[in-house]
């Protein structure tokens, strides 16, 4: 039996207390007194599966994105030092829409 976080979460509590009558852990003693939340928890941690979901960049070079906010923050600091408002706006702005891309190519 092997599950991910992702099809656990989906499944109901008394599912969830089926599979852990099967484990020989210490995580999961007591069970039958758990609620859903911490029952996940306790499986996740017997059955070793990693809680975290990790998101990827797709379709975007996150290294160049990251790069280029980099000069952009230079820009910034040169602006702020000069006290250009309408530069300092156009670089924050700039900078919000790289980080929009980065969160849009996230899957």
């Amino acid at each position: 039996m092997s599950f991910t976080h992702a099809e656990l979460k989906k499944k109901t509590v008394a599912e969830l207390r089926e599979i852990a009558k099967g484990i020989e852990h210490e995580a999961v003693q007591g069970y039958s007194q758990l609620n859903k939340e911490h029952l996940l928890v306790a499986l996740c941690k017997a059955m070793d599966i990693d809680m975290h979901v990790h998101h990827q960049v797709v379709g975007l070079n996150k290294a160049q994105v990251k790069t280029n906010i980099r000069h952009i923050k230079e820009k910034l600091a040169a602006a702020i030092a000069a006290h250009d408002r309408k530069q300092i706006k156009y670089c924050h702005r700039q900078i919000h829409k790289q980080k929009r891309q980065i969160h849009k190519a996230t899957v």
